[in-house]
């Protein structure tokens, strides 16, 4: 059993893209990155930091434009506005949650495709499901480079994705497609759940369940992603899947944490350095 390790891939994923952006810099290209944050969710404003890190160690200008709980929709939305418009922005991202009042599909709708650097917009996505060039969501994306990087063959394998969200689920059944896998998109609904996920190659588990994932729901020998992060009473965290139990059933498993959430944030620098080049073409 070989444990992905996470972190180790995205440090490497983020050194390649800081080497892009000198490269782009010294043909005269910058790349920049606006994040917009309403409220004061803990969580969220720890996300952002985060963010802001990985830019300043790539060398990605990062613009931060913060709002207060009780902001407007409207006023969200002539700031998206003002940042499609200033050809200095290259990517856009609205950290979510948003406060209630606000209408996160039509703040999401606003953002111009070409800045989407999260991989939400409609257009996106559907440029992604039809073999079109894209920004695609991060986390599924990060998901590809973890199994290529570890050596896994997704070509002809049996792929089951736990979960069908629009974030995560959806997005990573089309990419597993486009690397040639066989794919099963599982949700609540699904009957014989566990049938199916015991017959998969590779399991992506992204079901929001602390520990639902057992052993009796893993092939000997499967490679599994385990998309979920979850705090128990304890403070530790822990995934979708029941790490302890499975592990040793397994050609190969992410952990949490340090699996799939170091990628997702490696793969949103790499999504601004493709907007950037897109950009100037």
């Amino acid at each position: 059993m070989q444990i992905i390790d996470g972190k180790a891939i995205s440090g490497e994923i983020l050194k390649e893209c800081e080497a892009k952006v000198k490269t782009l810099k010294a043909g005269g290209i910058s790349v920049s990155l606006a994040v917009i944050l309403a409220g004061d969710d803990p969580a969220s404003q720890v996300y952002v930091r985060n963010k802001e890190r990985a830019c300043e160690q790539c060398g990605i200008r990062s613009i931060r434009k913060v709002y207060p709980a009780e902001v407007k929709e409207e006023e969200l939305l002539q700031e998206i506005e003002r940042l499609n418009r200033d050809p200095s922005v290259n990517g856009i991202l609205v950290q979510l949650p948003l406060p209630p009042q606000i209408d996160p599909d039509r703040v999401l709708l606003s953002i111009d495709p070409i800045k989407d650097v999260d991989g939400f917009h409609p257009m996106n996505v559907g440029r992604a499901w039809t073999g079109g060039e894209s920004l695609v969501s991060c986390t599924p994306a990060g998901i590809i480079e973890l199994l290529k990087r570890s050596g896994v063959s997704i070509d002809g394998k049996e792929c089951v994705v736990l979960g069908r969200s629009n974030i995560v689920g959806k997005p990573m059944a089309e990419l597993l497609l486009r690397e040639n896998g066989t794919v099963t998109v599982c949700h609540s609904h699904t009957k014989d759940l566990q049938k199916i996920a015991s017959r998969a190659d590779i399991l992506v588990a992204a079901i929001g369940k602390p520990k639902f994932i057992t052993a009796e729901y893993v092939k000997e020998g499967a490679c599994v992603i385990d998309v979920g992060i979850h705090r128990m009473e304890n403070g530790k965290l822990c995934g979708d899947v029941c790490f302890d139990e499975v592990k040793d059933k397994c050609s190969y498993i992410t952990p949490v944490p340090g699996g799939v959430g170091p990628m997702t944030i490696a793969m949103l620098m790499d999504n601004c350095i493709r907007a950037a080049i897109r950009q100037k073409q």
